[in-house]
């Protein structure tokens, strides 16, 4: 639902700002993951370079992350040990496809962007509801 604030500004409720968040998370994590999965499958001649391998990695896994967090606002432990085995996963995957290899430096890598982006969507949530309450209280 909406309310005004002073004449001019329309403000959202937490609740539909989380519901959308939500939703979106969801997309945007289902999305990130299956790229993941596929450039993390296909020969290394055929994938696209945009940056070091290690800031490709990290920006990657910190998209996904967020989005991850944004998807499932609850259960912080769990969602810590979904991404951690997911990034686990997509090293293992590539000691199946041809050329490619599992790398310790690469799994750690991968955790730290998932997790950073884990405590950005946590801190985006707290801002909302941080903003929600703050204008609650102002009615």
């Amino acid at each position: 639902m909406t309310g005004t604030v002073g004449d001019t500004v329309s403000v959202v409720d937490v609740a539909t700002v989380r519901g959308l968040a939500e939703r979106v998370g969801r997309i945007a994590a289902a999305l990130i993951a299956l790229a993941i999965v596929l450039l993390s499958v296909v020969p290394p001649g055929l994938r696209p370079v945009a940056a070091s391998q290690n800031v490709e990695h990290a920006a990657i896994f910190l998209l996904l992350g967020a989005a991850f967090g944004l998807a499932t606002p609850r259960h912080p432990r769990l969602k810590v040990i979904t991404i951690v085995a997911f990034t686990a996963a997509v090293e293992l995957i590539q000691t199946l496809a041809p050329g490619r290899h599992a790398r310790w430096s690469d799994f750690t890598v991968d955790s730290l962007g998932a997790l950073a982006g884990l405590a950005l969507a946590a801190l985006a949530l707290r801002l909302v509801d941080h903003l929600g309450a703050v204008h609650a209280a102002r009615r």
